[in-house]
């Protein structure tokens, strides 16, 4: 079972709406992950298991929000199962700050001077594919994605949601 980066964007109606009622929240992000169709699609992202990387190079590289874990807990009832811990939230106004930050940390950059080897000691998951020598560019590509995915939601004022199954 691999573990998988998340992301689910809240119009401001659905944002105060996830914040009230965490319930919702769950069977909207499972909605929607269910559908293939464009509408839905837009609307969710997924890192794959680039996620941990992608944490690891944008704090080296001093990114300035947390678009892996998120910055802000959401309010989560126990019990109720999202993967590995509650989900989190970027609001608005920080998907906008990602967005305004990602001309300085271009995905062709992300993995420059980073070696298998630095991924696999820093103990990064997956290690078993940085333990083999394999390169983190596929990891840039994740980032790029990642970046147009921001760039949408900013656009349109939405917030994300975020977690890890």
């Amino acid at each position: 079972m691999s573990m998988i980066g998340r992301y689910l964007r809240l119009t401001r109606a659905e944002f105060e709406r996830a914040c009230q009622d965490p319930h919702w929240a769950a069977e909207h992000a499972r909605a929607l992950y269910g559908r293939d169709d464009e509408a839905a699609t837009a609307r969710v992202h997924e890192t794959d298991k680039a996620w941990h990387a992608l944490d690891f190079l944008l704090n080296r590289r001093g990114f300035p929000v947390d678009v892996v874990y998120g910055e802000a807990d959401m309010p989560w009832p126990e019990g109720q199962d999202w993967g590995y811990g509650p989900p989190r939230l970027l609001t608005a106004d920080r998907v906008r700050a990602a967005a305004d930050a990602l001309e300085g940390h271009a995905p062709d950059t992300l993995t420059e001077a980073v070696t298998p080897t630095d991924l696999a000691a820093a103990n990064i998951y997956p290690t078993t594919i940085w333990e083999r020598g394999e390169e983190p560019d596929w990891v840039a590509a994740h980032w790029a994605d990642l970046a147009k995915y921001l760039r949408a939601a900013a656009r349109e004022g939405d917030a994300v949601l975020l977690w890890i199954t």
